[in-house]
């Protein structure tokens, strides 16, 4: 287990409940399973990166985690790791849907192919859509479960990002809410944690900016940098019976962006 640790059993928001989370071997999933497995959960890492994936397996406890294989835009890859869940630890409480990509850096719609908006509509949408399905399948007969997608401050504004990805998470946050109104009916939540830029390696090189800079230009709360931990922080809650009557929410974590923000420049 290495220096990991484990709350006691008092402070563990999730003692005893399962989850599983897309797109979990790096970036804002690491971090939602390093902390979900803090406070009690058992977790299953789904994702594509077969060196990283059993990695953050063995540094959190291999008795409560394992990793899955996943590409989620393959309908029978997202229902073996469902499955897997519910085979290794009998249930399936939290269901993440988290792995996504940002696409090609063209903010001209004359740019994009149809390929390139497709695979990201597919990894973005199509990923969520086929775990939201699959987790309420196992969900359904328990009557109770807590859904959460990572969209993005981009399903409230527009501009900031590529076409791609901002079509895809405004689809992401409808999908949040009609899926929130059907599972409703047993039991099941469903919301969205939407944060503004996050100073990952991939975000970093995307923006072409360190995280000082986009935090100066872009945000509206000054002396603050946004953090995977502080989105892991946010899905905690979501993810927790703290939440018991939070559905069909789109949690924004974007420091005000989306009410405003003058330093914001549309690429030319």
């Amino acid at each position: 287990m290495g220096s990991f640790s484990v709350l006691p059993p008092e402070a563990r928001r999730l003692e005893g409940k399962v989850a599983l989370i897309t797109g979990a071997a790096s970036g804002i999933g690491a971090s939602i399973a390093r902390l979900f497995s803090k406070h009690g959960a058992k977790v299953v890492i789904v994702d594509m990166q077969d060196e990283l994936g059993p990695s953050i397996c063995k540094e959190l406890n291999p008795q409560s985690t394992t990793f899955v294989h996943c590409d989620v835009t393959k309908e029978i890859d997202v229902e073996n790791a469902v499955n897997h869940a519910v085979s290794m630890y009998g249930k399936l409480d939290i269901m993440y849907n988290n792995a996504g990509i940002i696409g090609e850096a063209k903010f001209n719609i004359l740019e994009n192919t149809q390929a390139d908006f497709e695979q990201v509509v597919k990894v973005n949408l199509v990923g969520a859509f086929l775990g939201t399905k699959h987790a309420a399948r196992v969900m359904i007969p328990t009557r109770k479960g807590s859904i959460i997608n990572t969209a993005s401050a981009s399903s409230t504004t527009a501009g900031s990002a590529p076409l791609a990805y901002t079509s895809s998470k405004h689809a992401m946050h409808g999908l949040t809410k009609n899926t929130a109104v059907e599972l409703g009916h047993f039991g099941i939540r469903v919301n969205c944690v939407s944060p503004y830029i996050v100073a990952t390696p991939l975000a970093m090189k995307f923006f072409k900016m360190d995280a000082d800079e986009a935090s100066y230009v872009y945000s509206n709360l000054k002396g603050e940098v946004l953090k995977p931990e502080d989105v892991a922080e946010t899905a905690l809650f979501l993810a927790s019976d703290d939440s018991k009557y939070v559905s069909g929410h789109n949690l924004l974590i974007d420091e005000g962006f989306s009410i405003h923000n003058a330093g914001f420049c549309f690429p030319q």
